[in-house]
């Protein structure tokens, strides 16, 4: 107990602050990016659909590493995009918590956007025709409308898209590296860590992202209303 407690007093704080602010940031950017991304996407016929959903989900159900790679690819100061971005806006992605947030971005999106997509889909559609009926603006409609009744389904996307994005590895991992105090996050922490032999240090950083994952969910299931005061015996 003594060396839990010695441990916990000299522990590094760091990784759990900067994986905050990244899933913080990440997920804002997910919400309007997956809202607005789900809304386009249901007005698609058929085929478009398809082709549409498929893409913005490939994150989801790709390996991380290999998200990273193209962001690797895509970012690196050695490719076009990369070096524009630094030479001429001072912006440099690779290895900086700017890459922090774009990987857990692009591999949390899927989570957002198919919320929101389900969400709009059971929407009764006479909500939307009396709101027309009622001389609302698209816009009136979508935020006054759509939004409030798909809230639930939204709302479950956003923590599951920051709890995705709190923990994301892999392409964190390629694109911003493992910098201490900039980018080293508690999933690297953990690696890194357990690559040192450092079990008991690692186990307490498995303790803190169990407990907030815990009550992701627990938050997730009480919004959606299926929380524990929802459920009944059989």
């Amino acid at each position: 107990m003594d060396t839990v407690l010695e441990i916990l007093s000299g522990l590094d704080w760091s990784p759990l602050f900067i994986s905050l602010k990244t899933g913080v940031v990440a997920t804002i950017i997910c919400f309007f990016l997956g809202i607005f991304a789900a809304c386009k996407v249901i007005h698609l016929g058929e085929r478009g659909k398809a082709i549409a959903d498929g893409f913005l989900t490939l994150p989801m159900v790709l390996p991380p590493t290999v998200a990273g790679f193209f962001l690797l690819l895509l970012f690196s100061l050695k490719r076009p995009l990369g070096s524009f971005l630094f030479n001429e806006l001072g912006i440099k992605i690779v290895q900086t918590w700017i890459g922090c947030i774009i990987a857990a971005t692009i591999i949390a999106f899927p989570l957002m956007y198919r919320n929101a997509r389900a969400a709009f889909e059971q929407l009764d559609s006479n909500l939307v025709y009396a709101g027309r009926t009622l001389g609302m603006s698209e816009i009136q409609i979508f935020w006054r409308v759509i939004v409030p009744n798909s809230g639930p389904g939204i709302v479950s996307g956003t923590i599951l898209t920051f709890a995705r994005a709190l923990g994301e590895y892999g392409a964190t991992s390629m694109l911003a590296g493992n910098i201490p105090h900039k980018t080293s996050t508690i999933s690297q922490r953990i690696a890194m860590v357990i690559q040192d032999g450092d079990y008991l240090t690692g186990g307490i950083w498995v303790i803190i992202i169990l407990l907030i994952a815990f009550g992701v969910i627990v938050a997730m299931n009480l919004v959606s209303g299926k929380g524990l005061k929802n459920v009944q015996r059989w």
